[in-house]
């Protein structure tokens, strides 16, 4: 799969060979819904919590006898069944996370990219380096490349120009290509990917 090359002021740089083993995969949905799961699920805080029964701070006196009265059996008043009682079966603290094999995550990944790449919305960029971090004159290049909602990939390091006028502007994700996931390239409607970029996923591939 062949792709130009553009710059950050939208002039030709040049073409790349995209791998068909990680650009021209056929999506499959089920395969991004389970990793796009499995990171939320790994995000969640998990800290909501309850007081039950052993929590509340009642006394534990039995409420009335046990016979004679004509009513239930009852003990002490902080049972699930009183107003000001514990909660039954509340939600307490733990994690949400869960298992995905590697190659699944892997996998899903590749096939994120190549969703990407069938919709036309992958571009492929020479480098992203500003000369002073200037986030107005980013704005216009971007408008320039149609880049409103994009997430942008560059290499091993973002240039610190280039990262400090990004990140004022709604809308535009900017990672270093370690940090490529499923669930931000979905989020996105563009994908933008620098050379660097390219031969890094490439090679982690291979």
């Amino acid at each position: 799969m062949k792709l130009d090359i553009t710059t950050l002021e939208g002039a030709t740089a040049g073409s790349v060979d995209l791998n068909e083993t990680i650009f021209g995969l056929e999506p499959r949905a089920d395969l991004l819904a389970r990793c796009v799961r499995w990171q939320l699920a790994k995000r969640q805080a998990g800290t909501h919590a309850v007081k039950n029964r052993s929590l509340i701070d009642r006394t534990t006196k039995k409420i009335y006898k046990q016979k004679g009265t004509g009513s239930a059996r009852h003990g002490a008043a902080s049972a699930p069944q009183f107003r000001g009682g514990g909660r039954a079966f509340g939600p307490q603290v733990r994690s949400h996370a869960h298992d995905l094999p590697k190659k699944v995550r892997a996998l899903a990944l590749r096939h994120a990219l190549s969703s990407k790449a069938k919709d036309a919305s992958l571009i492929v960029i020479d480098d992203v380096k500003l000369s002073e971090p200037k986030t107005k004159a980013l704005v216009e290049r971007f408008g320039k490349l149609g880049l409103g909602n994009a997430l942008i990939i560059g290499g091993a390091e973002i240039e610190t120009n280039f990262q400090r006028a990004a990140r004022n502007i709604p809308n535009i994700d900017v990672l270093p290509v370690q940090g490529i996931n499923v669930y931000d390239i979905l989020r996105r409607e563009k994908l933008v990917l620098t050379r660097a970029a390219v031969d890094a996923l490439e090679a982690r591939f291979k």
